[in-house]
């Protein structure tokens, strides 16, 4: 990696968590030079404007919960298992995996109607979390680990959007107590189809 590679990957580190709290429309470039001691000068030969670099925060916010989700569930070989750790991946809304919440949440509300290309990529994220459910329980239907009959891609996006309420209802109340029911429930309804 050249010297000015690094230095752009340096800038879309150290603003990423800045982008994932204070939310795109909020983060000034002055927080960004804060954050990376460079003028804005310098910030301006790695990015044209500031859209650009929150792209690239939010690409790198995003890449990064996949990571850490992923981790979290390759421990485990037995799909339900798998289902389990990724419900637990977000057990504490309020000490994320990410610093500053969840960016499909944060990114995906803000982005909605303002800005197309970040609504885009958190709506791919989207679509790979839910997909990920969904082939996770695909396989333990193969195994025959769970009831073949199994609505499982109606409970994908159920189990996904259930999480991200709970991390919404979390983080706003600053309890987890909401989000222990849904864990506890959510677990309940995979116990339930097992074979």
């Amino acid at each position: 990696m050249s010297k000015g590679e690094q230095t752009r990957q340096m800038i879309i580190e150290r603003s990423a968590p800045i982008f994932n709290k204070k939310g795109i429309a909020a983060t000034a470039m002055s927080d960004i030079m804060d954050a990376t001691k460079l003028a804005k000068g310098s910030l301006y030969v790695h990015f044209d404007n500031k859209d650009v670099l929150a792209e690239a925060a939010v690409d790198f916010n995003l890449e990064l919960l996949s990571k850490k989700l992923m981790s979290a569930i390759s421990q485990f070989d037995n799909p339900k298992e798998k289902l389990f750790a990724y419900i637990d991946a977000y057990r504490n809304p309020i000490d994320p995996p990410v610093i500053g919440g969840c960016p499909m949440l944060n990114f995906g509300m803000e982005a909605d109607d303002q800005i197309e290309t970040v609504r885009e990529q958190v709506a791919a994220m989207v679509n790979k979390s839910q997909q990920l459910i969904i082939d996770i329980i695909a396989k333990g239907i193969r195994q025959g680990i769970f009831k073949p009959d199994w609505n499982y891609k109606e409970f994908a996006t159920l189990m996904f959007a259930t999480i991200e309420g709970g991390i919404l209802i979390s983080r706003t109340t600053r309890k987890t107590d909401k989000m222990a029911i849904i864990n506890r429930n959510l677990k309940k309804m995979i116990e339930a189809q097992l074979l």
